[in-house]
């Protein structure tokens, strides 16, 4: 959806930052509070901050939106509704999010309050920013790794407001689908405790030894293409960073949003004050490969000098004149002087009540000074576009009294822009329903290729098989009495109309069930009117999540594999759910293939590759390739997870996920689940006991 202009939206950490976005021209700030924060690190702002961050932002005509976009425990779920209470009570203009179970809450609870979905959505498709509208959404955060043309396909086909980030980090892993910080330290990117693992060294065959670390973006230069692809927030990431950063990316992207050219010492400060061995445009201009890494050098650090900083900071040294205005002097012999001030909404009118206009000793009056005296707003958000003086040219008003009631007319003009009535917000009950025990959980099976699948399949209670399986698979898993389940892939770059159709043809054979790992997939089984199994990569995390998901229609659903076992147990809620009991879990979904770091590039590799650590632990990597199409790589744990012989309660199935496997691994797995054995080799008991932070 194209709007007039786009949006400059800058980051604020913290205070100083919020200043340097402002004064450099932004339109409008994303925050966080102490809580509930994908950059938790962040100094972030304490409620009694926030609001006068947001009295201090409206006064200037510039918008906040709050970041409340972690996934949630059901004990953080009241604290996280009263903070939005809070913000609705403010109140901000938007509230970024990315737990379905709260962004559910949300819309009954406020619907007047604007909620966003945010990047950690990873929304990427047309269906799944419609889906997202039609749930309620105004504005879609778009997921970093889009191209253009994929891009212009989401505007064309929803009239959602579309965000997308132009300059900052690039994460390796897809927004909301990274686990890698959590299984290696416990601290979730889901949460807001990325620990970063991906700048640390991990080396691909080929590659530099920096291998998951990719270049900070740069689309400034492609803003006003953008804008006209129906982007309508030009994003800029960096809650984490210096003032001075956000100044020269806002002063840039305000040039370029401007349709004005961006002086290139601009552009080379920016580039001083942080870079990753310079930027990259590759996904939004469909060149991915070797081209896209860098890491931080030396060289990079000692550019961002104090020399840098002291220009950069010229950046934001004045208040930005933002909001035009204009006088009215009334000044007449023998009455009080009168000032009048307006922004075309807000009026203000302030009388001298001790000064009474005499008539002036010496003819005619010089109005233009007092026109000149008005016009002095610097330092105040205002510009005076015009003044207006209604006297009889006979009178005599000291310049000091007209000085004071320019002051008092724009104090009082700024007390009415702060003003704005609170959003109203309704109490909702959480939901408190129980989840029955089960038994003992039924077994599926998740099988990345149709080679892994074993002869011993009788055991399971359902495969899931990738979505373009051979039909001799289909059917000999059929014929086994076994339910079958088509994957969707777990990305849909580009491919949402091949998979649509795939869908189509496989429905029309009779195969009406599906496994789906993103919101995207959702929405097209939603279309179609087929039946839809939730994936662990959908992050649901608590109770009201699995309300949500019950209420659009899922037939049942996988558990984030983030909780433990006494969070599973604590879930309530009526939907089937399962966790996974065996299997490497996938650490990493991206683009950018870590492979591709290598001389030769990406080689769209057909069975699994390897990084390796500092300390040489060898991680998996396996490309997914749809319709002769790489779509997307995976990064998987270094050793399976094994639950299969701990006892679990409050789940109604249990998912064995083969990835790297062959035919035969998989029925030995299968053989020691019947039997309930302790595992023979290295593995993980993953998250269930320890849990994230």
């Amino acid at each position: 959806m194209k709007t007039k202009k786009i949006e400059v939206l800058a980051p604020a950490g913290n205070p100083a930052a919020l200043k340097a976005a402002v004064f450099a021209g932004a339109d409008a700030v994303y925050m966080g509070g102490s809580l509930f924060s994908a950059r938790a690190s962040a100094v972030n702002f304490s409620r009694e901050e926030m609001r006068e961050a947001v009295l201090f932002a409206r006064e200037r005509n510039v918008r906040v939106y709050v970041t409340v976009n972690t996934l949630l425990k059901d004990d953080e779920l009241p604290e996280a509704l009263d903070f939005c209470k809070f913000l609705c009570s403010v109140p901000v203009d938007g509230i970024l999010i990315q737990d379905m179970g709260l962004f559910n809450i949300l819309r009954e609870a406020c619907p007047e309050m604007p909620l966003h979905a945010s990047t950690q959505m990873s929304l990427h498709t047309p269906g799944g920013a419609a889906l997202l509208k039609e749930l309620g959404a105004s504005r879609v955060v778009l997921a970093r790794e889009m191209s253009l043309k994929e891009i212009e396909e989401v505007s064309k086909k929803t009239d959602v407001e579309l965000e997308a980030f132009v300059h900052g980090a690039l994460c390796m892993s897809l927004s909301g689908q990274c686990y890698f910080s959590a299984m290696l330290g416990g601290r979730s990117g889901n949460r807001g405790r990325c620990a970063q693992t991906c700048r640390l060294p991990f080396a691909a065959p080929g590659g530099t030894g920096h291998d998951l670390s990719l270049k900070d973006m740069s689309f400034i230069n492609h803003i006003e293409t953008l804008h006209n692809a129906g982007v309508c927030s030009a994003k800029i990431e960096g809650r984490m960073k210096r003032p001075e950063y956000v100044a020269a990316a806002v002063a840039a992207c305000r040039k370029a949003a401007d349709g004005e050219s961006v002086p290139e010492n601009l552009l080379e400060h920016l580039n001083a004050v942080f870079s990753r061995s310079g930027f990259t445009d590759g996904y939004l201009s469909a060149h991915r490969g070797r081209v896209m890494f860098g890491t931080r050098t030396k060289e990079d650090v000692e550019s961002a000098n104090s020399a840098v900083f002291a220009q950069l900071h010229t950046l934001y040294k004045n208040e930005a004149q933002r909001v035009p205005v204009t006088f009215t002097l009334s000044a007449f012999a023998g009455k009080n002087p009168r000032v009048t001030v307006s922004d075309g909404e807000n009026e203000a009118v302030v009388t001298a009540e001790d000064c009474v206009c005499e008539t002036a000793q010496k003819l005619p009056v010089n109005t233009e000074r007092w026109e000149q005296q008005l016009r002095k707003t610097g330092g105040t958000p205002y510009l005076c576009k015009a003044v207006q003086i209604d006297t009889d040219e006979k009178t005599a008003l000291p310049i000091s009294v007209l000085n004071g009631l320019r002051r008092e007319a724009l104090e009082k003009l700024g007390e009415q822009r702060r003003e704005k009535p609170a959003v109203s917000f309704k109490a909702i009950p959480l939901d408190t329903r129980t989840h029955g025990e089960s038994g003992r959980p039924k077994l599926r099976a998740f099988f990345k290729d149709c080679a892994q699948v074993p002869e011993n399949i009788s055991m399971l209670e359902a495969v899931i098989l990738p979505l373009d399986a051979d039909e001799a698979t289909r059917t000999r898993c059929k014929n086994a009495g076994i339910s079958v389940i088509l994957a969707l892939p777990r990305a849909l770059w580009g491919i949402e109309n091949v998979v649509r159709a795939r869908m189509k043809a496989c429905k029309a054979m009779g195969y009406t069930h599906f496994y789906c790992g993103n919101l995207g997939a959702l929405a097209l089984c939603k279309e179609l009117g087929v039946s839809a199994h939730g994936g662990f990569s959908l992050n649901v995390f608590n109770t009201e999540c699995l309300r949500f998901f019950e209420e659009f229609g899922l037939d049942d659903t996988e558990l984030s594999f983030e909780l433990t076992g006494d969070e599973i147990r604590g879930l309530g809620g009526e939907l089937p759910r399962g966790i996974l009991l065996y299997g490497r879990q996938p650490l990493m979904l991206t683009r950018n293939c870590p492979l591709a770091n290598s001389p030769k590039g990406c080689l769209n590799c057909k069975h699994a590759g390897k990084i390796r650590d500092r300390k040489g632990v060898e991680f998996p990597v396996h490309c997914t390739r749809f319709e002769g199409k790489t779509v997307y790589s995976e990064v998987f744990n270094s050793v399976p997870l094994v639950l299969f012989d701990r006892p679990v309660s409050n789940v109604d199935f249990g998912v064995l996920r083969f990835s790297v496997e062959n035919a035969v691994e998989t029925q030995a797995i299968l053989d020691a689940v019947v039997r309930h054995e302790k595992p023979h080799s290295d593995c993980t008991r993953g998250l269930f006991l320890r849990g994230v932070l």
